[in-house]
């Protein structure tokens, strides 16, 4: 499916024209699309126009694989689409022993950089509460990112 859409350019927000073009899709069927998959939602600016980001063209790419090769109904689709997104999150998160946040974590995907939070306990007056707000954050951030 993907093999005959065109490549997407190295740029950080595209306009609804563009990715209709890079998607194969015309611009109403976004902004309907907008309204049936809650995961999509395009920046908005001055009157309304809509920014995609590199992530959502891509989630385009698979909503439009869904409905249009794959035969699924838009609810199909959208249930599909929530799967694909929880079993994702799934595997972004810690496995059991590893949610103290004070314990060393790899946030860049395996590179060697690790960020090692200091142990509150030892008076550096972190919340640790906040930081795994913050660490699940991240997670979910990274998940956008990397979302194929």
């Amino acid at each position: 499916m993907e093999s005959t859409l065109p490549s997407i350019p190295a740029k950080r927000y595209f306009t609804i024209g563009e990715v209709g073009d890079l998607c194969g899709v015309k611009p109403h069927v976004l902004r309907y699309w907008e309204q049936e998959f809650t995961q999509l939602r395009p920046m908005k600016r001055r009157g309304n126009r809509r920014y995609y980001q590199h992530h959502e063209v891509l989630m385009i790419r698979k909503i439009r694989d869904l409905l249009y090769e794959q035969g699924f109904t838009i609810s199909g689709a959208r249930n599909k689409m929530q799967e694909i997104l929880e079993s994702e999150r799934d595997k972004k998160r810690p496995a059991e022993g590893y949610d103290d946040i004070t314990q060393a974590h790899d946030f860049n995907g395996g590179m060697g950089q690790e960020l090692v939070f200091a142990n509150p306990s030892e008076g550096a007056g972190v919340n640790t509460a906040q930081l795994q707000i913050l660490r699940v954050e991240l997670l979910e951030i990274r998940e956008l990112l990397a979302f194929a």
